[in-house]
Formats: C-alpha cells, sequence, structure tokens
C-alpha cells in the first residue's frame, strides 16, 4: 500500500469515530421516538427524587468502572496515560458503542481518532480495544454464570428444551473462563494475528479484567433497580439474575443498545404479577440515565475537546505565519 493510501486510510478511520458518535445518536432517538413524550415524563416523574439520584450516580460510577477498561488495556501494552486521558476516552467510546452497537467497530474508532492524537501506533490501539473486548467477554462468561445461578427457574420456560438451551449456554461460559483462566496460568507463547502479537494476561490481569467488567455490569443493574423499587417489591438477588440474563442476551443480539431484546426478556422473566405501565416506566427511565445522559454529555465534551484543539491549531498557523512575515 502506497504512503497516500495509507494516510487516507488513517484520516476515514480517523473521521469514522465522528460518524459512529452521529449514528449512535440517531439510534438513540429511534429507541425514545417510539415512546410519547407525555410517557417518558410520567415515567420519570413517578419514581421519587432519591431514586433517581442513586441511579444517577450508579450509571455515573458504571462509566467510570467503563473506562477502567481502557486503563487495563494500557497496563496491557505497557503504556502509561495521564488518568483524565484514558477517563475520557473510555466515557466516549462507550457512550456511543452503547448506543451504536458492534461495540468493537464503533468504540473502536473513537479510540483510534484519540489515541492518535497522543502518539499510539495503530497496533498498539488494536491490542487494546481487542483487549477490552477480551475484558467484556470474560466478564459475560462469569454472569451468564451467576444469572443461571440466581435467576428463578420458570424463567427458563416450561419445556425442557428451553431449560436445556439456557444450562448448555451456562456451560459453555463456565468452560470459556476456565478456558481463560488454564491460559493465563500456564500458556505462556503470545498469539500472531496478521503480524501482531497478543500476550496472554496474567492471572492477575484476567481477575482484574472479571471485576472491572462485573463492576460495569452491577452499576448498570442498580440504575435500573433504583428506577424499579418504587413499584415492584423484589430482592435483589433476585432481580440481579433477571437483569443478567436479559443484558448479555441484548448485547449478543448485537441490537444497539439491547433495545427491544433486553425490555422484552426482562419484562417476561421478572417474577410475579406486576403493573406492566409501571415496570416499562422504570425501564424508559433506565434508558433515559444509562444511555441517553452519558451520550448528551460526552456529545458536550467531545465537540468541546475538538473545538479546543482546532483553535489551538489556528493560534499555531498564525503565530507561524507571523514569524514568517518578521522574518
Amino acid at each position: 500500500m502506497s504512503f497516500k493510501a495509507k494516510r487516507l486510510l488513517k484520516k476515514i478511520i480517523s473521521w469514522s469515530g465522528l460518524f459512529f458518535f452521529g449514528l449512535a445518536a440517531y439510534m438513540l432517538y429511534l429507541q425514545l421516538s417510539k415512546y410519547h413524550l407525555q410517557d417518558i415524563k410520567d415515567a420519570l416523574f413517578s419514581i421519587p427524587k432519591q431514586n433517581l439520584i442513586y441511579a444517577c450516580v450508579a450509571s455515573f460510577v458504571g462509566y467510570v468502572a467503563l473506562s477502567s477498561y481502557d486503563f487495563l488495556a494500557l497496563k496491557y501494552i505497557g503504556r502509561k496515560l495521564a488518568a483524565w486521558k484514558w477517563i475520557f476516552v473510555g466515557f466516549i467510546g462507550f457512550s456511543v458503542s452503547n448506543n451504536a452497537g458492534h461495540a468493537i467497530v464503533s468504540g473502536g474508532a473513537i479510540r483510534y481518532r484519540l489515541y492518535t492524537r497522543w502518539r499510539f501506533h495503530g497496533e498498539e490501539i488494536v491490542k487494546m480495544v481487542t483487549f477490552s473486548g477480551f475484558t467484556y467477554l470474560v466478564a459475560c462468561f462469569f454472569l451468564v454464570i451467576m444469572g443461571y445461578i440466581l435467576t428463578p427457574d420458570h424463567a427458563f420456560g416450561d419445556g425442557s428444551v428451553s431449560k436445556m438451551t439456557t444450562s448448555i449456554t451456562a456451560l459453555c461460559s463456565l468452560i470459556g473462563l476456565g478456558i481463560y483462566f488454564w491460559a493465563s496460568f500456564f500458556y505462556k507463547k503470545p498469539i500472531v494475528i496478521k503480524e501482531i502479537e497478543f500476550d496472554i494476561p496474567t492471572p492477575k490481569m484476567a481477575l482484574a479484567q472479571v471485576f472491572i467488567g462485573g463492576a460495569d455490569i452491577l452499576m448498570a443493574s442498580l440504575v435500573l433497580y433504583f428506577s424499579l423499587i418504587p413499584f415492584v417489591d423484589i430482592p435483589f438477588d433476585v432481580f440481579i439474575g433477571v437483569f443478567l440474563i436479559a443484558q448479555v442476551l441484548g448485547v449478543f443480539s448485537q441490537v444497539p443498545g439491547g433495545l427491544g431484546v433486553f425490555e422484552g426478556l426482562f419484562m417476561f422473566i421478572i417474577p410475579g404479577e406486576h403493573n406492566q405501565a409501571m415496570l416499562f416506566g422504570a425501564l424508559i427511565a433506565y434508558r433515559i440515565i444509562y444511555y441517553l445522559l452519558p451520550l448528551v454529555f460526552s456529545g458536550i465534551i467531545l465537540i468541546s475537546y475538538e473545538l479546543m484543539l482546532r483553535h489551538a491549531r489556528n493560534l499555531r498557523l498564525a503565530l507561524l505565519h507571523k514569524m514568517k512575515k518578521n522574518a
């Protein structure tokens, strides 16, 4: 590939980050446009203020946990970066990928655009994105197992096929998690994919992946739990099992934000008879607090950052022009 072609490809990948941000905003608009504005207002105002505050705090802590994916990935490739930078990239990257779907592509494009400005090579960014993908995968393995243990029996359906399918999914997750930890202890050779070497994480780092990935999804569950408990009397251990199953299946459906898949599964699995309108209202509040607000906030800081960089570049060019003129 020629130098010009490589440069063009880098520009396309870099600008695709902004494209995926716009796509995430559009997908969220499509999600929320299915509801009447009055329904959204009623759903939010029916939740006590204290619960809304708790839900917002849980969402904030959850995105800090998500940003820690980037911190772990930096340790994996042996690079150091100021804390505000990896938090900045992680927050924007995940607020986009949570809404746009296809996290490796959409979140990866955002990361490429930002990390290359801090002199990271493309190979390092590929390693980081791949490592973060495995962080989420092993966390999903762990959470599927926990969800299988905690979810009420009736959630698996009346037929033996449904129960068997869920049991096989949990068993595969157990095997996947076991293989990952076995490799972290005993497999020391790097895996080479298209001339890029991927080292197997150490056992300590593999544990950190499970912990951070689990903390991320736990905080997401608390956003919905605080929105739900004013209307539904449900123990947290039962709720978390229902949430984990619905969340993981929603993610693997590849529908942006798991829209429809998550809500349908959650409302089907949750035990007992409940007011469906109230349940749906809590789910709308969850969408707004965990998806809409972070995307809006990340949009503000990303645009501000881009404008700041452009202003700084214009100042440098003006100064250079002035120096040449005076020379």
